[in-house]
């Protein structure tokens, strides 16, 4: 991680912010393949896939990527504390360390939340996928593969809170339906039932762990225990819904679009700031942008 040294760290603080940092576990590099961005946005044609081997014949056959692409701006994010200089003075119980290691914390799960504002709104017009529909949609189409659905339901006698039971029978249905996509030119997308990731609520984690772990579920061997890693998002409100993705392709479900790295910077002792108002800055800042990938590799479940 970069660091501004502006001279006026405060003696401490710093290496308290980056220990944190980097001991906060995060999912985006699972989720997202990285973009490293050098301007202030990218373009994407490529997201149109590329041929399958064929073949020599007469020679080679040059197929061009598809029309279909859009550009990513990046986008600049900050957050900042504001602490008084007595409060460091008087400062006793490492209070200002814990908001520090706060703040790194929150610099640290940013990208996944950002990830999680994605699936949010994927459903919503303005929140498309490079095929001009929304991420999550009845009526994805390019080329040759006809008219695809990633965004998916499932009968629960209870929607709010669904079994083990059934949270397997709509793993079932979501596995099925990602193998069974096609790309422009009609072949298969996923080639195998590997690298699975879901992505639930809160409420669905432990419904979600059973089901895919279990040895059992309602008296019938579980042919899908293992078959996929669950991983919960605290900010995901509705009970109702949960995603599948598939992470091991080399474009994944989202595109992290890297500019630049976050960065910490203080004005502290000797600053302007601390000599007119006695007050000490700390903040953080960075460059990039979370878009979506493939809507190939992500399907959307909802418990009706």
């Amino acid at each position: 991680m970069a660091v501004i040294n502006t001279g006026l760290l405060t003696k401490g603080l710093r290496s308290e912010f980056f220990d944190r940092l980097d001991a906060t576990p995060g999912h985006y590099p699972e989720l997202a393949t990285r973009i490293p961005s050098s301007s202030d946005s990218e373009t994407y044609r490529w997201l149109g896939t590329v041929p399958k081997m064929r073949e020599w014949g007469t020679g080679r056959l040059a197929r061009g990527l598809r029309s279909e692409s859009y550009s990513v701006e990046n986008l600049k994010y900050e957050a900042t504390i504001e602490v008084d200089r007595d409060e460091i003075s008087d400062d006793q119980t490492g209070q200002i360390r814990v908001r520090i290691g706060e703040l790194a914390q929150r610099a640290g799960t940013h990208k996944d939340f950002l990830i999680a504002q994605l699936l949010i709104s994927g459903e919503s017009s303005g929140y498309h996928s490079y095929d001009g529909v929304p991420f999550f949609s009845d009526s994805h189409e390019s080329g040759d593969s006809g008219s695809q659905d990633n965004k998916l339901s499932f009968s629960a006698t209870d929607p709010d809170n669904p079994t083990d039971a059934e949270f397997k029978g709509s793993l079932k249905q979501a596995l099925a339906t990602m193998l069974s996509f096609r790309d422009e030119r009609d072949d298969p997308m996923a080639l195998s039932a590997t690298g699975l990731v879901c992505v639930v609520p809160v409420p669905l984690y432990f419904t979600a762990l059973e089901a895919i772990n279990a040895t059992i579920v309602e008296n019938t061997s579980n042919v899908l225990q293992g078959v996929a890693r669950v991983i919960a998002f605290p900010w995901l409100s509705d009970a109702r819904k949960w995603y599948m993705f598939k992470t091991d392709g080399v474009v994944r479900p989202f595109i992290f679009q890297d500019r630049e790295p976050i960065e910490f910077t203080a004005l502290a002792e000797g600053s302007e700031e601390a000599f007119k108002r006695e007050k000490y800055l700390y903040g953080v800042r960075a460059r990039y942008c979370m878009a979506y990938g493939y809507w190939q590799f992500a399907v959307r479940t909802l418990f009706a």
